[in-house]
């Protein structure tokens, strides 16, 4: 029987240090991976998931060292990331030059679907993100840029049409039934979205102070049909601190809470449990809670629960 309250906390994370085809390329091979709930879009068959349940959407996590890379790549289902620690570049475009932002500890970025998207490690210490990936299946894994097939080819490594790693460093080859997977046609690339600065940064990104500062009237939709970011990707995501807690009543949805900052105590059928910052707790539909900051000081954390909306684009390749 699945328990109502399910926690992965964060120093118990596994990471996995090949899960995408520029594990090998420098500037990209000191990345750590982390599945957290559900699948998610790992290509390698060693990724550990915590938790296999997939609620309508995914949750994961990127660890870099400073100068670290994710490399240019699109999804077909909705990318939602917020720092946990460290200062973070995002920059898109099909050579990733098109435009970029700068987000630290508590920010978040819904970015768009149909465009390429990469990220980087610009702190001087060990960052880590925080990812939600719309959809049970996660749009099905993930689309690269084709320069990043070409060059992890010169490394070692090579994807498979079946969305599969194969290392020659292991001594692993293509099976013979599986080709190698295709590069994105000219036609396709035309069509990806190329957006200035200024069409991406105010309307999907969403700064942690200003979210602290709006949260003293209650908790704050941040992703959402209500939401200070419009979209409805499959999931609703709220900002909650210690200035708009308490009791919270049953909902028919799958929820995940995610601390940014501070430490909470969480109480669910009389039973208490506490999360930190990174800790990951999973409520199955229909559990009632209660949260509190657990000590004095800035408290906040993110809230993701299910919709009755499909995956799939973002609403602004929809109008």
């Amino acid at each position: 029987m699945t328990q109502p309250v399910q926690i992965v906390r964060y120093a118990e994370l596994v990471p996995c240090r090949t899960a995408f085809i520029d594990a090998h390329t420098p500037g990209s091979d000191q990345k750590e991976n982390f599945t957290i709930i559900g699948g998610g879009v790992s290509e390698a068959a060693d990724q550990y998931v915590h938790i296999k349940d997939t609620p309508g959407f995914n949750i994961g996590a990127a660890g870099q060292p400073p100068k670290c890379r994710n490399s240019l790549h699109s999804h077909r289902t909705a990318e939602v990331f917020f720092v946990l620690s460290g200062r973070w570049r995002f920059f898109w475009g099909r050579w990733g030059d098109t435009g970029e932002v700068i987000l630290e500890a508590g920010d978040i970025f819904n970015i768009p679907t149909g465009m390429f998207r990469g990220f980087e490690n610009i702190g001087s210490d060990y960052g880590m993100i925080m990812a939600v990936l719309g959809g049970d299946d996660a749009g099905g894994g993930v689309i690269w840029a084709p320069q990043v097939i070409e060059d992890a080819k010169d490394h070692g490594l090579v994807l498979g049409e079946n969305g599969k790693l194969y290392d020659n460093k292991k001594n692993e080859a293509l099976p013979k039934n599986v080709a190698p997977m295709p590069l994105m046609p000219d036609e396709h690339l035309a069509l990806m979205a190329e957006p200035a600065v200024y069409e991406v940064v105010p309307r999907w990104v969403a700064r942690y102070l200003d979210l602290l500062a709006l949260s003293a009237d209650g908790p704050i939709q941040v992703i959402g049909q209500n939401g200070k970011i419009f979209d409805r990707p499959g999931f609703t995501v709220d900002f909650i601190s210690g200035q708009s807690t308490g009791p919270i009543a049953p909902t028919p949805f799958y929820t995940v809470l995610i601390p940014v900052k501070g430490y909470w105590r969480l109480n669910q059928n009389e039973h208490d449990s506490h999360i930190g910052p990174g800790d990951t707790a999973f409520l199955q539909p229909n559990t009632g809670y209660n949260i509190n900051p657990a000590m004095s000081g800035e408290a906040a954390f993110y809230r993701i629960q299910n919709t009755n909306d499909p995956a799939g684009p973002t609403w602004w390749e929809r109008s």
